[in-house]
């Protein structure tokens, strides 16, 4: 999810697990670009760890999320890891609004919790699901503290955090408790594991339902989880907090326009379901496609054609960067992404897989799962690998 700065603090740009705990595969752990100091050296004591994650599916994929700990005694709830954010955010028994299945945190019962006093709220910029946000249909009221935080067995104490408070409708159907940020500035929970001497770097296996076994990897990369070797890029310049990369062109079944293939800035977004262009790029890539892909006007910035002629189309879209190689390179949805399901309005009517949005250009779901991603924090670098 992408999100958006509203009322007071919380920076970010926001809109997701099963695996065998009893596997023990080889891993590789990739070192920061900045050398440590001998002191550094000797302060190293955390290693990798694996958290299982769980896909909401419903009818495609749409969010991974897994368990993490909060307070003491730890309470147990379930967050989305999103790229696209950069702060930990999670319903409370203060939330009389948060009416979703998902685990509750009760601050009550934590001797750790110090409440930090301070109210905001903030709107997201792309939801839960597959269709794009309208107004404020996705904002969060909430109430700043911190508390002791462990994720996959690695505990971090005095993490800054949000207790929801109140929420708008749109997020009574996750089946998660909140998000976890894993913005491209490492902060909370994930900075105070680095500072302990954690490798500040983690690893996403964002994989389909029907495959499972998705799974993040904080601290190191699990290279049991794809084949072939890991391309980097760098991302374009320090001090931003979102996972973005410059592509040179887009080209849909080996055709591109001059539209396609001008240079764009891409925003990768584990918390994003789809696919995110500017109305321009997203009409040129259908009109390559089918020109029977037309606006749904019940729902804009969506896209849709007759479900009965998705299996028959073409769609493969290449997205071309640069590695650090100075070579190009394509990252590839395929055709299987085109459909992400009928419309409410008209099940005879599937939408397609890419929204238009003219205020950012966001990188999701469809294409990550198609690849194993390192989100190397100290080398300001994203790494993609075949699965």
């Amino acid at each position: 999810m992408l999100l958006q700065r509203s009322v007071l603090v919380l920076v970010a740009v926001h809109s997701a697990l099963a695996s065998d705990a009893a596997l023990q595969p080889q891993k590789i752990v990739l070192s920061s670009r900045i050398a440590p100091t001998p002191s550094a050296l000797k302060r190293r004591q955390l290693s990798q760890a694996n958290v299982p994650l769980e896909d909401f599916f419903k009818g495609t994929d749409l969010q991974w999320f897994g368990n993490i700990s909060v307070g003491t005694p730890p309470q147990d709830i379930t967050v989305v890891f999103d790229t696209g954010s950069s702060s930990l955010e999670f319903s409370s028994t203060l939330c009389n609004s948060c009416r979703n299945a998902a685990p509750k945190f009760d601050p009550s019962r934590s001797s750790t919790f110090v409440d930090g006093g301070r109210t905001s709220s903030i709107t997201f910029g792309t939801g839960v699901g597959v269709d794009p946000v309208v107004g404020d249909n996705y904002q969060l009221t909430l109430r700043s503290g911190t508390d002791t935080v462990t994720v996959g067995g690695l505990k971090s104490t005095n993490v800054p955090l949000f207790l929801i408070t109140d929420q708008t409708p749109t997020f009574n159907i996750d089946p998660f408790s909140g998000i976890q940020g894993m913005g491209a500035r490492a902060s909370g929970f994930f900075a105070s594991l680095i500072a302990q001497g954690l490798p500040s770097l983690f690893g996403l296996f964002l994989t389909p339902l029907s495959v499972g076994n998705a799974e993040l990897t904080i601290g190191g990369v699990d290279s049991s989880k794809f084949s072939g070797p890991l391309t980097f890029a760098s991302l374009p310049g320090r001090g931003s907090s979102a996972w973005t990369l410059t592509s040179t062109g887009v080209s849909v079944n080996g055709r591109t326009t001059s539209t396609l293939s001008t240079s764009r800035s891409l925003i990768f977004d584990s918390g994003t379901s789809n696919m995110i262009f500017n109305t321009a790029t997203t009409e040129a890539i259908y009109a390559l496609i089918s020109p029977d892909i037309k606006p749904n006007s019940a729902e804009p910035g969506t896209y849709g054609i007759a479900c009965n002629r998705i299996s028959s189309l073409p769609a493969k879209i290449d997205i071309t960067f640069t590695a650090q190689t100075g070579r190009p390179f394509n990252l590839t949805i395929p055709s299987s992404e085109l459909s992400v399901g009928p419309f409410a309005n008209d099940p005879s009517l599937c939408q397609t897989l890419i929204n238009a949005v003219d205020n950012f250009q966001i990188v999701g779901a469809s294409l990550l799962k198609h690849y194993y991603s390192v989100w190397d924090v100290g080398n300001q670098r994203l790494g993609f690998a075949a699965i």
